[in-house]
């Protein structure tokens, strides 16, 4: 299952990308598999991800450890604008 991620961050894209990207281990932990990210250009706190998970649950379930809870916060991640859109082939 693909899921389409957006959400505003507070420190800035290069503060997010470096922490998204050092999160890897995590991800494949849960065998989260990064299709594509990036910022809106026109919006520089608008971020979008793409990812391949077996499901949303599994998205939410990571979403939900204190280790990932931190790493967003500290990321500069706004979780109350966070949207996520599935796409099932």
């Amino acid at each position: 299952m693909v899921i389409i991620g957006n959400f505003k961050v507070s420190k800035g894209y290069e503060t997010w990308k470096k922490a998204f990207l050092d999160n890897h281990s995590m991800r494949e932990k849960h065998g989260i598999k990064v299709l594509a990210f990036g910022q809106n250009k026109m919006e520089s706190d608008h971020i979008y991800t793409v990812v391949d998970v077996s499901s949303l649950k599994v998205m939410q379930n990571l979403m939900k450890e204190p280790e990932m809870i931190k790493l967003r916060e500290n990321a500069g991640v706004i979780s109350e604008t966070q949207e996520m859109v599935t796409i099932q082939e």
